[in-house]
């Protein structure tokens, strides 16, 4: 299926497009919990006090593009009935515990800019909720119920995340705790 936005059509994704999610992350309170085991490094990034949803999403944006070959990502909006799903109409997938997201195939610049309405953490910003190129080398999911986000990819990606003050990224293994110092759980 294709939806039309900003004058061209995007691919809808399907089940097969998220299968290598879907049932295989564990649940608890690990990184794995939004992340399969399936990547050489892991971390956990949030918006600091210190910094705009803006800048903080840009810097998170411009370390995955920086790492990654040009090629189309998935960008994928939690559907929640109170946040911007960018296509209402289209489509669901699901995820988790049978969340339903909206796929569809972009890339970065619509990362940055197609959600209008904000989303779960905080409100603020326009990231999708789960996001990771077409050859998967890194994978970044926030939530539901969780202010933080989760990355999981190549080390050298991770590294970078966590040497950029903006980024506040901290380096977890995938069987440690995901939650952020001085962060709490909904």
């Amino acid at each position: 299926m294709q939806v039309n936005k900003d004058g061209r059509d995007w691919r809808i994704g399907t089940a097969d497009d998220v299968g290598w999610i879907a049932g295989h992350t564990t649940a608890g309170v690990s990184v794995t919990t939004a992340i399969p085991p399936a990547f050489d490094a892991y971390a956990t990034t949030y918006q600091a006090d210190d910094a705009t949803a803006a800048a903080y999403e840009h810097a998170l944006v411009e370390h995955l593009t920086t790492h990654t070959r040009d090629q189309p990502w998935w960008l994928a909006y939690l559907d929640t009935g109170a946040h911007d799903v960018v296509f209402p109409h289209a489509p669901r997938v699901f995820l988790y515990w049978n969340w339903p997201y909206v796929l569809v195939q972009a890339g970065p610049e619509q990362a940055l800019t197609w959600r209008t309405g904000g989303h779960m953490r905080h409100g603020r910003g326009a990231l999708p909720d789960l996001f990771f190129p077409a050859d998967r080398s890194w994978l970044v999911s926030a939530l539901w119920d969780d202010t933080w986000t989760c990355v999981g990819g190549p080390a050298p990606l991770i590294h970078a995340l966590q040497r950029d003050p903006v980024a506040n990224a901290r380096e977890v293994q995938p069987d440690e705790d995901a939650l952020p110092p001085g962060l709490v759980r909904e």
